[in-house]
């Protein structure tokens, strides 16, 4: 089944109150609720570029692809890429776990890799 999951961007963002968000980023309050709640099962792809450019993703980071047990697929399928993995990424809380003294080097190795991403381009 392929469906849109919120929570995992939402949660890498360290966007603590994603109602409150939403809502000041120009969303009714009815859409923020259910992208909140996690209750959206479509978007007209003007609501799906403006999410992508507020949350700094593409429209895959947005969905997830879980298989029927009984879909028949290649693991090379290209849908693949959609499939999620169950680990949260929680870089806040990574980063509030490290020592005072190794943040400096970490800001640099983050900040190398994402020039090295801009020059790949």
């Amino acid at each position: 089944m392929l469906k849109y999951n919120f929570e995992r961007i939402i949660k890498a963002r360290g966007i603590e109150k994603p109602f409150t968000y939403f809502q000041n980023a120009g969303f009714s309050d009815n859409f923020a609720s259910k992208i909140k709640n996690n209750r959206i099962s479509r978007l007209e792809n003007k609501q799906l570029e403006r999410l992508c450019l507020l949350l700094k993703c593409t429209p895959n980071d947005l969905m997830e692809w879980t298989p029927d047990s009984n879909t028949d697929f290649d693991e090379k399928h290209p849908m693949h890429i959609l499939r999620k993995t169950k680990t949260d990424i929680d870089l806040l809380k990574t980063i509030n776990s490290v020592p005072l003294g190794q943040l400096e080097r970490i800001e640099q190795l983050i900040k190398n890799e994402i020039n090295n991403l801009s020059t790949n381009k």
